[in-house]
């Protein structure tokens, strides 16, 4: 370690010079901050092949340091090649690499390195943008992760296309030019501007407008950097992104039918818990009003796919009364654990409710209550009513702009059962929820959309049936006591007797806490939250969907 502070201490009087830049190392060897060098480890850091051994364990900060310069040091002189190989996969870093000079017009990179922490370290990245006469400045910050190679042990930067820039995932590039897209200017339903700095988590759903409508709003495009989404991130349904603009195109007029009043409330709910995200949507029409997320880099809201908990139980209760499996006032199994297809559930601390009714079952959230019945189930069942009834698990919404639209796959035994209880294979997510809600309320599925179909002449999605209105009645019954007196009860307070409601947790794995999910409807409107990592949904997303019903009705 004492040669390679003397060597620090050396180059710090006599700096390198790259590229017309000087770096200069600040402090010792120890420092947070240093430069970048051309050149390896020192010799004493170096070994024959014939001596060379498999290196594990932790990496040391030395190695940290020597890996992270090499790959930024590269980066930045435009070595490609000498910059890929300091990672662990050459080929797709130096692919991409290769492209911020061919398709991304960045000039003059320079990168500077911060403090590390442990085998990460973050970087700023400040570079020129230019093309056909045009230029601008171009800042950032990202980081990157020092591994060692399997084979021999090695420090390398362990490649992702989010070293280069963090909103790239993979097969995405950067591409500068004119876009093919013209930039879209999006109105709320009372003709005010939606802006990021007015709306900060709506940056998502602003570029899935222009790229729905960008082409046809009557805009001319500019010339931007934009990331360019590969197969992956569009199977995901990501749009792609602008980040700069070189010259600004025209924008065409997108309305949508998002409530600035309730907007505004629902991105202040969401900031007062980390990872939240709610929807609220008008159950007559299907028209939704808000959506917000706390996180801003990844639409949840509208595109997450996580297990919805106990909510669920709303489709599932639907299937049963159908089926003539429960009533709301009739006795109903809940024991403290049940048995099926080689799994035991279990309720919240199991509980039990002795000689209870479906309708207690309901409120106070009995997981065996549900569990009880998958025996007397087909495997598709639950499938069917989430298509049928709910239009839920056909990939086939189209709202404006991306979405899941929910996944309730056929499985059979314990992940069967575990679906009843919005676990398994289920998928949805807060639009999801609400529009099942919206769907209680006003007895019909009515797809939610973001802009109006007679925008682009769109085909809304529909359900094959409804539900019987004996059924309908008592689903409703159920989501009514369950605001007055089950698990949403606090958080529901003051808001009826016009309200309905139910909570949800859903265990996540690797996860201490579950995620809190809510769903209700308070007259014409229908909300549905959630919280990741928050607990149980009633004292989680349950005060952030209630706060928007009472302000909204």
């Amino acid at each position: 370690m004492g040669k390679r502070r003397h060597a620090a201490e050396r180059r710090k009087t006599r700096p390198a010079v790259l590229g017309g830049m000087i770096a200069v190392v600040v402090g010792g060897a120890g420092a947070g901050v240093y430069a970048l060098y051309d050149g390896g480890a020192s010799a004493d850091e170096r070994t024959t092949a014939a001596h060379r051994t498999v290196k594990t364990g932790p990496l040391s900060a030395a190695e940290v340091r020597t890996a992270s310069t090499r790959f930024l040091t590269a980066w930045q002189h435009g070595k490609v090649a000498e910059a890929a190989a300091a990672t662990d996969d050459p080929s797709a870093a130096g692919s991409l690499l290769t492209g911020l000079a061919k398709d991304a017009h960045l000039t003059n990179v320079t990168l500077a390195p911060k403090a590390a922490k442990g085998a990460v370290v973050p970087f700023d990245v400040k570079a020129t943008l230019a093309y056909r006469g045009l230029a601008k400045p171009l800042a950032y910050g990202s980081s990157l992760t020092v591994v060692r190679r399997t084979s021999d042990g090695a420090p390398l930067v362990d490649w992702h296309p989010a070293v280069v820039h963090p909103e790239l995932k993979d097969g995405d590039r950067l591409v500068t030019g004119e876009s093919g897209t013209p930039p879209v200017k999006a109105l709320d339903r009372e003709g005010g501007e939606i802006t990021t700095a007015r709306y900060p988590s709506l940056g998502t759903v602003l570029d899935g407008l222009r790229e729905k409508y960008g082409k046809t709003a009557g805009g001319k495009a500019g010339v931007e950097l934009r990331v360019v989404r590969g197969k992956a991130s569009k199977a995901a349904k990501l749009s792609d992104k602008t980040l700069a603009e070189l010259s600004e195109g025209t924008p065409g007029t997108v309305r949508t039918t998002l409530s600035p009043a309730l907007q505004k409330a629902a991105e202040e709910q969401v900031d007062k818990r980390a990872r939240a995200s709610v929807v609220v949507l008008r159950p007559s029409t299907g028209e939704i009003l808000a959506v917000a997320n706390n996180g801003h880099g990844f639409n949840t809201a509208f595109q997450g796919s996580l297990a919805p908990g106990s909510t669920m139980k709303v489709i599932t209760s639907s299937l049963l009364i159908d089926k003539g499996l429960a009533s709301v006032d009739k006795r109903h199994p809940c024991p403290k654990t049940f048995t099926f297809g080689g799994w035991k559930f279990h309720n919240d601390d199991d509980f039990e409710i002795k000689g209870g009714t479906f309708r207690a079952s309901f409120a106070r959230s009995c997981n065996t209550a549900f569990i009880s019945q998958a025996k007397k189930l087909k495997n598709d069942d639950l499938t069917k009513q989430a298509q049928q009834v709910f239009g839920l698990s056909m990939n086939n919404w189209a709202i404006g702009v991306p979405t899941f639209d929910g996944s309730v796959p056929v499985q059979s035994a314990a992940q069967m059962a575990a679906s009843l209880i919005g676990q398994g294979g289920v998928r949805m997510n807060p639009l999801n929820m609400a529009s099942v809600a919206a769907t209680v309320e006003s007895g019909t599925f009515r797809q939610p959309y973001l802009v109006a179909p007679s925008v682009d002449h769109r085909t809304l999605a529909t359900a094959s049936r409804t539900l019987s209105a004996k059924t309908l009645s008592q689903l409703r019954e159920l989501m009514r006591y369950t605001a007055a007196s089950g698990t949403a009860a606090e958080a529901m307070a003051g808001l009826g007797p016009d309200y309905g409601a139910k909570t949800g947790s859903a265990e996540v794995d690797g996860q201490k806490k579950p995620n809190g999910w809510f769903t209700a409807y308070k007259g014409d409107l229908a909300a549905a939250g959630v919280v990741q990592a928050g607990g149980h949904g009633g004292d989680t997303a349950g005060p952030i969907v209630a706060k928007l019903l009472k302000l909204g009705s």
